[in-house]
Formats: structure tokens, C-alpha cells, sequence
């Protein structure tokens, strides 16, 4: 085909037109056009491609290949989108216009045959970013597909001379769009290097012979470099507005959130000074938000509390790390100012712009909360002196009826004995009798009383030591043995006598025997059966006393072991007990680390079970040599 002559500087040249290159780069680069009425600007950033995007079905695919690394992100995801549409539209068209460049052209050119493949490099730079969600390497990418080209059409066309060059220029400003001061150092650099190499290659006498042609060529690449620059100017446009609109709903949203939140939200500078108050200023304290910039808030915290306030704010700047205070600040009211309590919690915070540091403090009303915190403690305090004022009591008590009831048993003995003189009549022994056994009655009352208020209050002294704890168990039994008997009950003893020492107070378990021995003989009819055993179980000392007495009602069971709560079974059989025995074995024994349980069916009989740990998994100090010769003389 014939060609046009063109000049490019001082050297003519000629385009021919069967090349194919300069269709394919008119083609490529003239597909960018300015926006139509009511279209959006982002679905007219290139080309064809670009224009029909403004369809729902392909804007949703332009969606999809977005990288999910940052479709939260709505500035990353318009960058991300309006590169894959431009890179998209470039690629694409250049495809689409293969059949017809090769209908006109015929059989191209080597050299026209790279320009046309260099084209359509945009489309897979776009893959590349959908797959890989690298936005920095796909604009360095981009920058070397687009220097390449314009160096190899360059090349082509005249050299240095050559009016393609000035689409160097382009590099840069493509490169600009990817915020990243590396990318667009790297890509003039590319560009350099471009402009460098081709120079070089004019020096070394190596540059092609130029294309003739009957096209003048400048105004083709002139007019390309402004579709190019068009292009771009509205991905920079695009870019732009989706930064304000983010911009603008983040403010819009910390706004609502400062607006609507009960914490007053204060920004503090290095040396304390208030930058930043929320509207919650007015609702908390009662003044106007301005009213705390400066050192507005410092006047408003009560004087013994400044020394914390400050600290905290400091030492959040200084050190990095959070910090909470409580602190009393003054509130402004119809009548005289009033002080509340207020939570603060300090955190860092980093200013991505100026790199500034400062403190951001969340306050919050804690006044409520505080009170009844003081009414608790208030209320603990009095709680401990009453239950101290009922220790003391009971020892009191304890005492001034123990030595009465002493006599009154000791005495009581003596006439039993009939030491002084025999009775004349029989009722005068029953009378004695009973008086003997009202007082020892009466004396085991108070001395479980007095038990019991000790374990409550913590105050019942666990000696533990280690002792053979059937020898414990044979003593119990013994000194039971003969009340037992009395009432017409079998005593059975399943005792393994190969049972190793335990580390237990012998008191404590000596008493928890002979309460639950007492209970199960009070609650067993004559001729029924109260059997003990005890044996080693899963590393534990376990001693169950089974009795076929009467048994408690399933309704009545949680209750048993509650201080002065006795079952309903039997009502002759009520006025046996305080109620007291089970209560003092389930505090002796949780005092030693073991668990008590309680089985029983009315009419059918009671098992008592108390688990005690071999060695107690809790620290028990082993009594010193005074302790340890006051129980051996206990026992």
C-alpha cells in the first residue's frame, strides 16, 4: 500500500501502512473516550469494554475479579477495579481487532506482529492482579509493558527522533496512581532507562531502518498520548471520589458514634492538654465540649485525684501500653457543683498523616456502681463484726453453761452411784437418772453450738498430723458401743485393718464418727442394724456408716446438714436431735479436704459416706512437737 510522508523532527520518515503496529496501537489507545450523559465515571475509564460495563452483568464480573484481600477496603477496591477495567479494555480490544488488522494488513510484519502482541500485554497484567491482589507489582509491570512498547515503536519510527517517545512520559503518571512513592521512583527510572537504551542503541549504530509509510504518524501518537492521559485522568478521577466518599462516611460514622455514645471520648496531646472532646461532655458533666479543650478537664478533676490522672496519661504516652484510673471529676448542676466517679481508660494513638503521637481517653460514669460498691463493703464489714459479736457469744456462752452443766452431771453421777446413802424409793433413782442424762444432753447441745458457730466463722483450729486411723475408728466405736447396745441396735465392723496412716486432725475425725454413730442409733429402731466400715478407695480413706433405721424423705433430703434442720420422718423421734450433728460433720470434714455424702429413703434406712484424701491435696503443715504431745494427750 502506499504511504504518506511525515517528519519527526529534522528526520523524515515514512509510515507505511501495511505495517499493522500503528493500527493496532490507534486501535488500542483511541478506545478510551470521554464520559457519556448519566454514566458513571468508573464505567467509562477505557475503551469499549469500559462503556458497556455500565451493564449490570459486567459490572458485577469487573467485581469479581477484584482480589478478596481488599474488598473491604473501598479506596483498595476502586483502585483495584478501575486497573483490571482499564488493563481489560486495552487487552480485550486489541483482541478484538486481530481478525480485522489481519484482513487489511494481510501477513504482518515480525516487527508488526511484536507491536500487536506487546499491546495486549494489559491483559494479562489484569489477571495477574485478580489472581495475586499485588497492586505494586502489577503497576510495575504495567510501567514495563508500557516503556517497552513505546522504546520498540520508538525504535520504528525515527529513534530519538521519533514523536513516540513523548508517551514516556505517561509511565510515571500511570505509575503515580498506586500511592506508592517506590512504584512511581521505579517506574521513571524505567522510563530513564528506556530513553537511555535507545539512545545508546542510536550511538552503537544498531536502530532499525525507519517505517515508511503514507501516514503521517505524529498526530496518530499525539492524539493517543491524549486518549492515554484521558484515560488516566479519569481513573485518577474515580480513585479520587471513592477516597472522599470513604472520607466522608468514616467521619459521618465516628460522628454518630461520638454523638450517640454515653463515654465522654477525649483526645489528649503529649502534656495532657485536651484536643478532642465528644458531645457526651454535656450529658456527663454538664458543660459544652469546648468547654475541655486545653486544660478544661485538669480544673474539672477533683485535686486528690489530679496525681493519677496525670500518671496515667503519662505513662500511656510514654510507655505505649493502655492504662485505667478511676478518678472524681466536678459537674456543672442547677445548684452547687457536685462530683462523680469516672472510669478512664487511656490507649496510644498514631496520627497516619503527621505521624503525631497522643492519648485517647474513654471516660464513663461509674458513680452508681461505686456506691454500691462502698454499701457492699459496708455491709461486708457489718456482716464480719456481727458474726465476730457471735463468736464471742457463744464462747461466752459456752462457758457459763458448761460450768453449771458440769456440776450438774458430776453431782448427778455421785447419787447415781448411791455413794452417800441408797434411795428409798425407786422414782427418786429415775429422777436422778434422768437429771444425768438431760445435762449430758444438754452439754453436747452446747458444745456442737459452739462447733458449729467456729466452722462457720472459720475459726476451728485443724490440727493435722499424720495418724493410723483405725485406732481412731475402733475408739469411736468403742465409746458408742455400749449407747448402741442400749437401745437394742446390732453394732456390725467391716474395718479393713490394713488401712495405711492419713494426714487428718484425730479430733475432728473422732467427732465426725461419733455424730453420725449418734445419729444413726437415735433413728434406728430395736433390733435393727448400724454398720460401719471403712476401707481404701482410689487413693482415699472411705468410712461409711449404714444404718436400717427410719430413713428421711426424699423432700426432706437437701435440707439435712443446714444448721438447726431436722427431718420430718418421724415426729417422736424429733425431739431426739438439734439438727446440728450433720451440719458439724460436713464442715469438719470439708475442713480436711474430703466430701460427704448423704443416701437415705424413708422406712428403708440412711448411708452416711465421708471421703478423706489419703494426703490433702491443699498444703497442711505438719503441728509442731507441743501440738503434736497435746493430741497424743488428747487422745
Amino acid at each position: 500500500m502506499e504511504g504518506l510522508s511525515t517528519a519527526a523532527g529534522t528526520a523524515p520518515f515514512r509510515v507505511p501502512l501495511s505495517g499493522g503496529w500503528h493500527d493496532a496501537l490507534i486501535a488500542g489507545w483511541s478506545c478510551a473516550g470521554p464520559p457519556q450523559p448519566g454514566r458513571k465515571a468508573e464505567t467509562s475509564v477505557i475503551g469499549v469494554l469500559c462503556m458497556t460495563v455500565s451493564f449490570e452483568p459486567l459490572r458485577r464480573i469487573i467485581d469479581g475479579l477484584v482480589h478478596g484481600s481488599v474488598v473491604d477496603d473501598s479506596l483498595l477496591a476502586a483502585r483495584h477495579r478501575a486497573f483490571i477495567a482499564a488493563h481489560l479494555a486495552v487487552g480485550l480490544g486489541v483482541l478484538m481487532l486481530f481478525p480485522i488488522w489481519l484482513a487489511l494488513s494481510g501477513r504482518p510484519s515480525f516487527t508488526s506482529a511484536v507491536a500487536f502482541a506487546w499491546l495486549a500485554a494489559p491483559l494479562p497484567i489484569a489477571g495477574f492482579l485478580s489472581r495475586t491482589g499485588r497492586y505494586g507489582e502489577a503497576h510495575l509491570l504495567s510501567a514495563l509493558a508500557l516503556a517497552g512498547l513505546v522504546v520498540w515503536i520508538g525504535a520504528l519510527t525515527g529513534g530519538l527522533a521519533s514523536p513516540a517517545l513523548v508517551l514516556l512520559a505517561i509511565v510515571p503518571a500511570e505509575a503515580a496512581l498506586s500511592g506508592s512513592r517506590r512504584i512511581t521512583l521505579a517506574s521513571i527510572g524505567m522510563s530513564a532507562a528506556a530513553l537511555a537504551g535507545l539512545a545508546l542503541v542510536a550511538l552503537a549504530g544498531w536502530m532499525p531502518a525507519p517505517m515508511a509509510g503514507p501516514v503521517s504518524f505524529a498526530p496518530i501518537l499525539i492524539a493517543a498520548a491524549i486518549l492515554y492521559g484521558a484515560g488516566l485522568a479519569l481513573r485518577i478521577e474515580l480513585v479520587q471520589r471513592v477516597a472522599e466518599g470513604a472520607a466522608r462516611d468514616g467521619e459521618a460514622r465516628y460522628r454518630m458514634l461520638a454523638d450517640n455514645t454515653i463515654d465522654l471520648v477525649t483526645r489528649h496531646s503529649s502534656v495532657g492538654a485536651v484536643e478532642f472532646a465528644s458531645p457526651a461532655t454535656r450529658a456527663m458533666l454538664g458543660c459544652a465540649s469546648s468547654e475541655l479543650i486545653g486544660h478544661g478537664l485538669f480544673d474539672r478533676v477533683h485535686v486528690a485525684d489530679r496525681p493519677a490522672y496525670l500518671h496515667a496519661l503519662s505513662e500511656t504516652d510514654r510507655t505505649g501500653e493502655p492504662r485505667d484510673v478511676e478518678f472524681r471529676l466536678r459537674r456543672e448542676g442547677a445548684g452547687a457543683a457536685s462530683f462523680i466517679w469516672v472510669e478512664m481508660r487511656c490507649r496510644p494513638a498514631l496520627d497516619a498523616a503527621t505521624g503525631a503521637r497522643s492519648v485517647v481517653a474513654v471516660m464513663r460514669d461509674v458513680t452508681a456502681g461505686r456506691s454500691q460498691q462502698m454499701a457492699f463493703v459496708e455491709a461486708q464489714s457489718s456482716a464480719d463484726h456481727a458474726n465476730q459479736s457471735k463468736v464471742q457469744f457463744l464462747a461466752h456462752m459456752s462457758h457459763e453453761l458448761r460450768t453449771p452443766l458440769n456440776a450438774i452431771i458430776g453431782f448427778s453421777e455421785l447419787l447415781q452411784r448411791e455413794l452417800f446413802g441408797k434411795f428409798e424409793m425407786a422414782r427418786h433413782r429415775d429422777y436422778i437418772r434422768l437429771i444425768h442424762s438431760s445435762g449430758e444432753h444438754l452439754l453436747q447441745v452446747v458444745n456442737s453450738v459452739l462447733d458449729m458457730s467456729k466452722i462457720e466463722a472459720g475459726k476451728f483450729d485443724v490440727v493435722a498430723a499424720p495418724l493410723p486411723i483405725v485406732p481412731v475408728i475402733d475408739s469411736a466405736l468403742d465409746m458408742m458401743a455400749q449407747q448402741i447396745a442400749s437401745r437394742g441396735v446390732k453394732l456390725v465392723r467391716r474395718i479393713d485393718r490394713e488401712l495405711p496412716d492419713i494426714v487428718a486432725d484425730r479430733r475432728a475425725c473422732r467427732q465426725i464418727l461419733l455424730n453420725l454413730l449418734s445419729n444413726a442409733a437415735k433413728f434406728t429402731e430395736a433390733g435393727g442394724t448400724v454398720t460401719v466400715s471403712a476401707l481404701l478407695e482410689h487413693g482415699d480413706l472411705v468410712i461409711e456408716v449404714r444404718d436400717t433405721g427410719i430413713g428421711i424423705a426424699a423432700h426432706d433430703l437437701p435440707r439435712i446438714g443446714t444448721p438447726f434442720v431436722q427431718a420430718d420422718a418421724c415426729a417422736e423421734r424429733r425431739g431426739e436431735g438439734t439438727g446440728l450433728g450433720v451440719s458439724v460433720v460436713k464442715g469438719l470434714v470439708a475442713l480436711q479436704g474430703g466430701t460427704f455424702a448423704l443416701q437415705s429413703e424413708a422406712g428403708r434406712g440412711t448411708v452416711a459416706t465421708v471421703r478423706l484424701p489419703i494426703r490433702p491435696a491443699r498444703a497442711l503443715t505438719a503441728p509442731s512437737t507441743d501440738l503434736q504431745e497435746r493430741e497424743r494427750r488428747r487422745a
